[in-house]
């Protein structure tokens, strides 16, 4: 998002329809026909797509896209192999297309064009190609000045009402995620109910989750939070719902991308000897 923004890149979003089924097998898989094949039932039948459901069909896919990526000038990036670059035409800046199985989010100079090719080229059928508004949580639009802004509120949302649907109530709001000071490490209450353990686990994982979608304000907490998984006390999960009670305190919280370069001419700075002050 920072790069886009820093080249002005324009960033779109696409999906890709029925994305295993544009893949094939490369196992030898049949079935015999049921009734539902009609007058086909008792015939051996040959799977040659990639259907949902089989072991092997996710790996056919990343195979698939890996061969689409590399025919239209991309190459997986070092430290991501799902984040694919290449040069833009003028060779001045690179284009991204970052991949969650069948989830494209695209930073280039003319991202309509590329989606044209997936379509045209590569035949897939691509679903709510545009600007990117949503992606995998993360909901996306510009400040008045035209800043791109991030925010979690739809994710969030979601998480809220998880938690009034399992607790019967609304977490209270609170100003931080863990009071200060706080040593969960030498909590004595009584170990969770078999219930409130798998609450636990779920609620963790709705934390680290918003912590990927950049609430960092809440990582160090969830951090320290995860480490009692094996064996939550009811101390633990009342800290993870005073955790919830700050997400929704501080739901508005979002990442801004500026990419201008800051003013320090109105900072004063001070002047020091430093041959004798040292």
């Amino acid at each position: 998002m920072f790069l886009s923004e820093l080249n002005t890149l324009k960033l779109w979003g696409a999906d890709i329809g029925n994305a295993y089924l544009e893949a094939f097998t490369e196992e030898k898989i049949f079935i015999v026909a049921g009734p539902e094949f009609g007058d086909r039932k008792g015939h051996i039948l040959i799977i040659s797509k990639a259907l949902y459901g089989l072991k092997t069909s996710g790996a056919r896919w990343h195979d698939k896209l890996f061969d689409v990526m590399r025919d239209m000038g991309f190459t997986p990036s070092k430290n991501n192999p799902d984040i694919w670059m290449r040069p833009s035409k003028d060779g001045k800046v690179y284009e991204y297309i970052a991949v969650y199985v069948d989830d494209l989010a695209i930073a280039a100079k003319d991202p309509a064009e590329i989606c044209q090719i997936l379509r045209d080229k590569f035949k897939f059928k691509l679903k709510g190609d545009g600007p990117l508004e949503y992606h995998l949580g993360c909901g996306y639009w510009r400040d008045p000045d035209g800043t791109l802004v991030a925010d979690p509120k739809k994710y969030i949302e979601k998480m809220m009402e998880w938690y009034e649907m399992e607790f019967g109530e609304k977490p209270k709001k609170i100003k931080t995620p863990l009071e200060p000071g706080d040593h969960p490490e030498i909590d004595e209450s009584p170990e969770c109910s078999e219930k409130d353990q798998s609450r636990y686990l779920t609620m963790i994982g709705q934390l680290q989750r918003l912590v990927a979608l950049g609430r960092f304000d809440i990582f160090c907490a969830t951090m320290t939070m995860s480490k009692f998984r094996p064996a939550p006390r009811e101390g633990h999960i009342s800290r993870l719902k005073r955790m919830y009670g700050y997400v929704s305190e501080t739901w508005t919280a979002a990442i801004r991308f500026r990419t201008a370069e800051l003013n320090y001419d109105d900072i004063e700075v001070p002047q020091h000897d430093w041959m004798r002050t040292v």
